[in-house]
């Protein structure tokens, strides 16, 4: 059996048995269901693409692609904190760690026994990272580590968490340095859990530094190594991101296209009208276009090449499908849309964060524009 497939299946039922019957608990309450991503490591989710000698799955971006796909398509939330964990933190001690940070971390995390966060947004700078204000300073064989940090996934329930600190000047692509926070550490906190529009399930909050003292076996790679190292492992974010929206539309689009062949006007379902069977089209032509895109990008990460324009672009183009995929799902609706009885005002309301998150949509048209001009 082909392993892309048996992980989509396995994916699949996994969302239907244990998402499913509580998403909607979660959005209503803004409930963050660690126990949920306890067993989605027991299934391989949390370290999909991380070697088994770390204790990983082991397989490829595709089957990461299908994870995100098919749990997106039932709760977009959780989508994104599985992204979040795999992409971000595990991703960057992964990609950048030693041995022994990989052998210390990457089992816990890659087998969900501990969840991962990753700060670089700051609540003055967003695409603006080179101005990051959160500061490391060294002190004998320690690094003391002071600043805030914002829009954090699992701020308040990481237990591991990589951070990018200034170490150098403001400004200086090589005055930022990434370092390894073990929840419990003195002088590490949250502050405020975000209250959103959507993607509730996801926690999002605030992390303080205040003399945060860490070892200096917790740096990643090199002093002033931390923003090349940050912009790599967004590279592969947006990989995550294309996926979540992918499968968000994907969602979206099924619940409209069910809906549409039962809901009768003028003694016939709507789907036979031109305006409703149209909005149909378009929405499956794009999200056909979005898999493409996100496929070609990661043919070319796993063959080595260099995918950034290529994953910016799968990213710009299915986040910003998702959220036009939504809306008019919610417009098949009709009134019934705007209610939540059904679940398409979810995924409009789910859908915004793909356009803002790991880099908005006008930053990856800055990367698109500057790629191409090269």
């Amino acid at each position: 059996m082909d392993t892309t497939f048996a992980v989509r299946q396995s994916a699949r039922e996994f969302a239907k048995q244990h998402i499913a019957p509580y998403y909607r608990e979660w959005d209503d309450k803004e409930l963050f269901p660690k126990d949920l991503f306890h067993k989605m490591g027991e299934m391989g989710f949390m370290g999909v693409f991380i070697p088994e000698k770390y204790g990983g799955s082991g397989f490829g971006y595709n089957e990461y692609l299908a994870v995100l796909d098919e749990i997106s398509q039932v709760d977009p939330s959780i989508g994104l904190s599985v992204a979040a964990h795999n992409s971000l933190c595990t991703n960057h001690i992964y990609m950048f760690g030693n041995e022994k940070q990989k052998n210390t971390y990457l089992p816990q995390l890659a087998s969900g026994q501990h969840i991962g966060a990753w700060g670089l947004t700051e609540p003055s700078t967003g695409s603006d990272a080179l101005r990051m204000e959160t500061t490391a300073v060294k002190k004998g064989d320690k690094w003391v580590i002071n600043g805030m940090k914002n829009f954090i996934t699992h701020g308040k329930s990481c237990d591991v968490m990589v951070v990018t600190a200034r170490t150098g000047d403001k400004g200086d692509s090589h005055g930022i340095s990434a370092f390894i926070v073990e929840q419990g550490t003195p002088g590490f906190s949250h502050g405020q859990v975000e209250r959103k529009l959507g993607m509730k399930a996801s926690e999002t909050a605030q992390v303080l530094f205040q003399d945060c003292e860490i070892p200096e076996e917790n740096r990643i790679g090199e002093i002033g190594e931390g923003f090349i190292q940050a912009m790599k492992v967004l590279d592969g974010g947006r990989i995550s991101i294309g996926a979540l929206s992918l499968g968000l539309a994907k969602g979206a689009y099924g619940h409209a296209l069910q809906y549409s062949k039962e809901r009768e006007q003028f003694g016939k379902p709507i789907s036979s009208f031109q305006a409703i069977a149209f909005k149909l089209a378009d929405m499956a032509t794009h999200i056909e276009a979005s898999e493409l895109l996100l496929k070609e990008a990661i043919r070319l990460k796993e063959a080595g090449e260099n995918f950034t324009k290529v994953a910016a672009m799968a990213k710009l183009f299915a986040s910003d499908k998702c959220v036009e995929i939504a809306t008019e799902a919610v417009q098949i609706f009709g009134g019934y849309g705007f209610t939540k009885d059904y679940p398409v005002e979810k995924y409009f309301r789910d859908c915004k964060l793909c356009v803002i998150g790991e880099g908005t949509s006008e930053i990856q048209k800055l990367v698109i524009s500057r790629l191409i001009q090269k």
